[in-house]
Formats: structure tokens, sequence, C-alpha cells
């Protein structure tokens, strides 16, 4: 079919945005997508704690993530969030079906890091259905994954390491390329100098407990936001939730 420029048209796409929250081990990630809007967990670890939370059983297959993700597509019902807790565990999952697809016992027998692009294809499959969750449903979209510390290899500076997500790196990169928001939850954190004597000082940390969601990227870690958020916003669902809705203007764009 031929394409004019008659085909043109204006597009503002009015979905509920797709987060990505990821964080240090016990800052509260888990509590924070709690807050959201009528949410249903999805849980593929034991973390839910003494969370009030409506949930399904523990996903302790692809399979079983895939029933979850359709029933809440093919069935009415009432819920407006729905919450991945956590990606990191979802992809142990990923590549027992791999491994089961291949007939390999290990993803490490598929040679050349074949089976981590063999993933890949679950991976899409998995984003198909959120995508679907959010365009038929309404659904807003919460995966939480946990952070891990790796070496950046910058094409403009020497080597550092910094946050990312853990997830084996060629999942990490097509879930937040997918993803509308990549938060990253961590504590504010300060260094103060201390002489020890002997003309020596020692760098210590310090910090007051105050927990910080950061919207954008930083060299310590990755962060993105298609939301004009604020570099950082204290890590309470009201506050976030309110800058998503441009309720609360700000001077900051962040790419």
């Amino acid at each position: 079919m031929a394409i004019s420029l008659a085909s043109l048209q204006r597009r503002q796409v009015n979905l509920p945005p797709r987060i990505l929250v990821y964080g240090v081990a016990g800052i509260g990630k888990t509590t924070l997508a709690a807050c959201s809007p009528a949410p249903v967990f999805l849980p593929t670890e034991d973390g839910l704690g003494k969370l009030d939370v409506v949930a399904f059983p523990q996903a302790n297959s692809y399979a079983d993530v895939v029933g979850a993700m359709d029933a809440l597509l093919n069935e009415q019902h009432d819920f407006e969030s729905f919450v991945i807790d956590s990606l990191d565990w979802l992809e142990p999952l990923i590549w027992a079906e791999v491994c089961v697809r291949q007939k390999v016992n290990a993803m490490e027998d598929l040679t050349y890091g074949k089976g981590y692009v063999y993933a890949l294809e679950l991976w899409r499959d998995y984003i198909g259905r959120l995508n679907r969750l959010r365009s038929e449903k309404g659904m807003l979209i919460i995966q939480i994954a946990h952070a891990v510390i790796r070496r950046f290899d910058s094409p403009e500076h020497e080597p550092y390491d910094r946050y990312d997500v853990k997830l084996h790196q060629k999942a990490a990169a097509l879930l937040v390329e997918h993803s509308d928001c990549v938060l990253f939850c961590n504590y504010r954190i300060s260094t103060t100098k201390s002489d020890v004597g002997f003309n020596k000082k020692v760098t210590r940390a310090v910090g007051d407990c105050s927990r910080l969601l950061f919207t954008s990227e930083r060299p310590a870690f990755l962060a993105k936001n298609r939301y004009n958020l604020p570099g950082e916003l204290p890590m309470e669902w009201p506050t976030l939730e309110a800058h998503l809705a441009g309720t609360i203007q700000t001077d900051h764009v962040n790419a």
C-alpha cells in the first residue's frame, strides 16, 4: 500500500507507564509497588513478607508466569496495576524453559551464548503480554528487580563500576529499552573524611536513612524516564504518582 503525507496523524498516547524499579536489598521496592492503584502481584520469589496484597501463587515455571498474565488478559477484573516481583527470579524460570525447549541440561550446553539469545525470545513474549495488559486492560506495569554492581566500559572515559539491573546483560538491555521509567532506589549517602593520625585520612560513608528514587542516569547507576521527572524523588508512591500524572510541575528535563 502506497504511503503519502496525507496519512500523517497527530498522535498522543495516553497509556499507563511501564515502570522498572530496581535497587539495593531491603530498601522497600515491594512496599512501594504495593501502594500503586489496585495492584495484583505475580511473585517469582518469596518476597512479599507480611504485606497485605492480592497475589497469584508464586510462579515456579515460565508457564506459571504466562498463565497468570493470560488470566488477567482473558478474565474480567478490577485490578489497575500489575506487579512482577522480581525480574531476577523470573530469569531462571526463563532459562529453565529454554533448556526444556532446546533439550539441554543447562544454558552453558548451548555454545557461543546461544542460550541467552533463545532466552530473549521468551523475554519478548513476556514483554508482549505486558504491553497487552497495558493497552487492552489499561494496567500500570511495575517490574521489580535487584541491583548489581558491574564494570561499565565507557567510550569516553576509563572503565568504572556502576549499579545495574541484576539480569543477564542482553535481557537487562531489552527490558530497560521497553520501560518508560527505570527508577533506581538507594539511600541518601554522603562521605566524610576523618583524620586517623600520621597524616592519614579515612573516607567514610554516612547516611540519614532517607530513601530516594533516582530517575535519570548518572555515572553511578542506570536510570531513565519519559515523563520529565526531577532527577530524584522521595521513595513514596503518592509523590511519584503525582509527578507521573503531571500534577507537580518541574523545571527538569530528562532524556
